[in-house]
């Protein structure tokens, strides 16, 4: 049965409400199909493409199913990268923001002891990488105890990077009793294994075709180039087709790195990404990126899996990609959301054998061109260099419009002065006007706590606390830098 509205699945108003103000209005194929069985807690095996909609797909069960008042781990995500934890745990949060759902994410490269805090609050979902999360789960800070539903998303690129043993040694330590739902681009006989082994029997399948409607509309095509003409060719490609926006794959951190030098002098708005950066860089460059801060991003394959990014409208691969697969994942960054892009590839003499096995692994038309000639690239310039010049628009967050209505306040208290959840809870309802369903998560460090007020309260909130105490505890208390 086709569904045209969320209020269709019968999910709370809650839920309903968030989607709508993340601008979410209608089902995507996947969802409509998938929404049903998850809701219905069946064990779901989805094979659909890049940018289809998934995180929904599960996010809006997990979020509906999700116990408030249960203080431990409900639901596992189990994603390939820190980036897509990141981004999986902001979508939750946000479909599951007027619930009060908290999604924590747990990843490599990242404070443990910090993650082993955050696992010891109230956390409903928790969001992450295998490695991290089986040293959770051995080292016993992850309790698992109360955990009904796995979601394992991009499961053939789990299989690819390396991490089916860890997914498989991670499940061991989960309740039999559970949901699972595995979301995948492509179906390997791998996953398929992993599927049958750890599902049920009575799994269902979902395979979402492409049609012409929901597939990418993406123009693809190569150009044979020479390695020691290799960036001035590009740079040559980027005057003509001049992008609003782009993204740029390079095999290597090195290559990356010698790329990013040599568009910056050119005077591209420019930055990079590779797995060598520290990890609170890669992450700011992802934003400043998706927030529209600068128009071309290099990378390596860190920023192609999963990563959704709108608007991106060109995807070059400088290097032919050394995995099949990532061709796919990384042409998939553009062409979203029912908009068109372009991808095209750059193919040197050494890389034209595995390029045509990556042609015939892709199944799409690409066209080859030949290189524009000099008089071409001059008649574009000034347009380029115009459009380089040009003020850039920051664009607007998905989830302004949820966060209209919420402060987020900081109290400097926290475990060390013994405070809970629930003192806060009772002293901000004991302030006339304030319900419990004004209070939205609450996370409680160790020298400070954060607690999110909706609806508008909070100045009201922030006024009336600099008189109260909490526990007969008086705390400094004032809106949250943006950054908290």
């Amino acid at each position: 049965m086709k569904r045209n509205r969320f209020e269709e699945f019968k999910i709370g108003q809650e839920l309903i409400d968030a989607l709508e103000s993340l601008r979410y209005f209608k089902p995507t194929a996947v969802q409509e199909e998938v929404l049903p069985l998850a809701l219905a807690q069946k064990d779901v095996i989805v094979e659909s493409q890049t940018g289809s909609g998934k995180t929904v797909s599960y996010g809006v069960p997990l979020c509906e199913n999700v116990l408030w008042e249960e203080n431990h781990p409900q639901a596992l995500v189990l994603v390939p990268t820190r980036e897509l934890a990141l981004q999986v745990k902001e979508d939750i949060t946000n479909i599951g923001r007027l619930k009060r759902i908290k999604a924590t994410a747990v990843f490599g490269k990242s404070s443990f002891e910090t993650q082993k805090s955050e696992l010891k609050q109230k956390s409903h979902i928790v969001v992450g990488t295998p490695g991290r999360v089986l040293d959770h789960l051995q080292k016993g800070t992850f309790k698992v105890d109360k955990l009904r539903y796995l979601v394992i998303d991009e499961a053939d690129e789990m299989l690819n990077m390396g991490f089916i043993d860890q997914m498989a040694a991670i499940i061991e330590f989960l309740p039999e009793e559970r949901q699972t739902l595995l979301f995948s681009a492509t179906m390997p006989a791998e996953v398929e294994r992993l599927a049958s082994f750890y599902m049920k029997a009575d799994k269902v399948s979902v395979k979402i075709e492409a049609t012409e409607e929901s597939k990418p509309q993406i123009v693809q095509s190569y150009i044979k180039v020479e390695p020691d003409k290799k960036p001035e060719q590009l740079l040559d490609l980027l005057t003509i087709e001049n992008p609003d926006s782009c993204m740029i794959f390079c095999n290597t951190q090195e290559a990356v790195n010698q790329l990013y030098l040599f568009l910056n002098k050119a005077g591209l708005t420019i930055d990079k990404i590779h797995g060598g950066m520290v990890q609170e860089d890669r992450f700011s460059v992802m934003d400043d990126f998706r927030k529209g801060k600068f128009r071309y991003l290099v990378a390596t394959d860190v920023a192609a899996r999963g990563i959704d990014i709108d608007n991106v409208t060109h995807v070059i691969n400088y290097d032919v990609p050394v995995e099949k697969e990532s061709f796919v994942h990384r042409t998939g960054r553009t062409g979203r959301a029912g908009k068109t892009g372009t991808a095209l590839t750059l193919v040197t003499p050494k890389e034209r054998p595995w390029w045509q096995e990556v042609r015939a692994y892709a199944q799409q038309e690409i066209t080859e061109i030949t290189p524009p000639n000099n008089r071409f690239v001059q008649s574009k310039k000034f347009a380029f260099e115009k459009k380089m010049q040009e003020r850039l628009i920051v664009k607007t967050a998905r989830n302004k419009e949820l966060n209209r209505g919420i402060t987020k306040i900081y109290f400097n208290g926290g475990k060390k002065k013994k405070l809970r959840a629930v003192d806060f809870v009772g002293t901000l309802t004991n302030i006339p006007g304030i319900k419990a369903d004004d209070i939205g998560i609450i996370t409680i460090q160790e020298n400070v706590t954060y607690v999110e007020v909706l609806n508008g309260k909070g100045p009201r909130v922030i006024e009336e606390m600099k008189e109260r105490t909490i526990k007969g505890k008086q705390l400094k208390v004032h809106k949250a830098n943006a950054n908290k």
